[in-house]
């Protein structure tokens, strides 16, 4: 688990457990350490990477880096087909190569 406190793996659960959209949280790596329920009803999987999933053209844009650089939060709005999604990359204090990741409005059309 990339030496990663067991502490933040249990407090990312209880934060983002029941959120609607699927949640990442990930390494710098792109591996996937942690998933909240609406992300493994997907398909997606703790030690996968997260470019594994998806098309290829759906992680061209990917503002992880800057989140990591930065360690801001940073989001960009992007339209997948009739969906229009904001993605968001949270870097976690006192962590500095891991971030979670999301987007609103991948599974849930709050048009």
């Amino acid at each position: 688990m990339m030496n990663l406190d067991t502490k933040v793996v249990e407090a990312f659960q209880l934060m983002w457990e029941n959120f609607p959209e699927p949640v990442t949280l990930v390494h710098k790596s792109r591996e996937v350490i942690a998933v909240n329920a609406a992300c493994a009803a997907i398909g997606r999987m703790p030690g996968m990477r997260c470019i594994e999933q998806g098309a290829p053209e759906a992680h061209r844009g990917c503002l992880a880096n800057q989140a990591l650089q930065t360690q801001k939060a940073t989001y960009k709005t992007i339209t997948r087909g009739d969906k229009n999604i904001i993605s968001y990359w949270l870097p976690i204090n006192g962590y500095p190569d891991y971030f979670i990741h999301f987007g609103v409005g991948v599974t849930i059309d709050y048009q």
